[in-house]
């Protein structure tokens, strides 16, 4: 039996609306189904959410400029926050926030941005330092949980006064779903996701799976994420029948439909893509730039770096005739029971 605890969570969104509240939605339903306490602040909950979960919204505030908005949403929470009692509870926040003993790094800190000339003098620049700085180093906070080793090892470096306070890597979990996808590919289907396109190096996935398609007219490429009109012009020298662009829809829509994903991410901090593609038993070629990299071996799919391009091509040959794939493994409820033995932990020390 599990020893209780009770903690508050802190985002903006919540509901399975993008990676990082996809996260905070699985984690906090998996708590509560083990029987733990969960308090939810948000601005709005996107999706009805387990019985057992208190949501307090605190309404929207205008999403632009954003640094501004994490500003709003902060006070909004300090301001609630400070009017209950929290002496039972621990916060974990997943924002840039200022009353939290947890937070979450979900992302790349601000200080991996590529510099500017005139960012000394962007409020935007300053603002987000100092977010950043003061969800790391804020009186109460305990325990930094990066989401990958990668994000764990950037944050060492940059902020070395903070490294005593992480923690083991919080990699996120995959919903059982994916393990029950039945599969519509044609077997020569490359696919990849992200609406983040450029971050995530769809221009570089072009570049490979033309190649590749010249060579082998049976191959196709679904792209979903970003909106078509984003990307047409990528695909200006395809033929129309080897390509699709999908637009927005969910991952578990489209991975029925591929053998197996491309993900040249330049920056990802984890890639939970990655993992839903892996759960779905499909193999994945992925650059050394994720997080998740470090979880994968040759029974999972491969890892490569970025000025390889013929390896990429080669590598997607080889795997998309190879389907067995070994899972991961990486399930919401094994992370629960990290953060349950973590929360414990610092009710006690408080």
């Amino acid at each position: 039996m599990n020893i209780q605890t009770s903690s508050i969570h802190i985002v903006r969104r919540y509901g399975p609306v993008g990676g990082m509240e996809r996260y905070v939605w699985e984690l906090t339903h998996a708590l509560a189904k083990q029987g733990q306490r969960v308090k939810i602040i948000c601005e709005r909950a996107y999706e009805q959410c387990d019985n057992n979960i208190d949501v307090i919204e605190l309404g929207e505030v205008k999403p632009k400029p954003r640094w501004l908005a994490m500003i709003k949403f902060s006070n909004r929470v300090s301001k609630y926050l400070n009017s209950i009692d929290t002496d039972k509870w621990v916060i974990h926040s997943h924002e840039r926030c200022a009353e939290h003993h947890v937070t979450t790094f979900h992302g790349p800190s601000i200080l991996m941005r590529k510099k500017r000339a005139l960012d000394f003098i962007s409020p935007r620049i300053a603002t987000w330092e100092y977010l950043e700085k003061r969800e790391l180093f804020g009186k109460n906070v305990y325990t930094v949980l990066p989401n990958s080793l990668l994000v764990s090892d950037q944050l060492a470096k940059l902020y070395p006064a903070a490294a005593h306070k992480l923690g083991f890597p919080a990699y996120p979990g995959v919903s059982e779903q994916f393990t029950q996808l039945s599969r519509k590919s044609n077997g020569h289907t490359i696919g990849f996701i992200g609406k983040e396109w450029q971050r995530k190096g769809l221009e570089f996935a072009v570049k490979v799976v033309k190649s590749l398609i010249d060579q082998n007219p049976q191959i196709t490429f679904i792209v979903t994420g970003p909106e078509p009109e984003e990307i047409e012009h990528l695909f200006t020298d395809w033929p129309k029948d080897n390509y699709q662009l999908k637009g927005w829809q969910r991952s578990e829509d489209t991975l029925p439909y591929i053998d197996l994903l491309i993900h040249p991410a330049e920056v990802e901090p984890f890639g939970m893509v990655v993992a839903e593609v892996n759960a779905a038993g499909l193999p994945v070629v992925i650059s050394d730039c994720c997080g998740i990299a470090e979880l994968i071996q040759e029974q999972h799919g491969l890892v490569l770096p970025l000025n390889q391009t013929e390896a990429w091509q080669q590598a997607l040959l080889k795997l998309m005739t190879e389907q067995k794939v070994d899972s991961l493994k990486l399930t919401w409820d094994n992370l629960s029971f990290q953060h349950q033995q973590l929360y414990l932990k610092i009710a006690q020390g408080k």
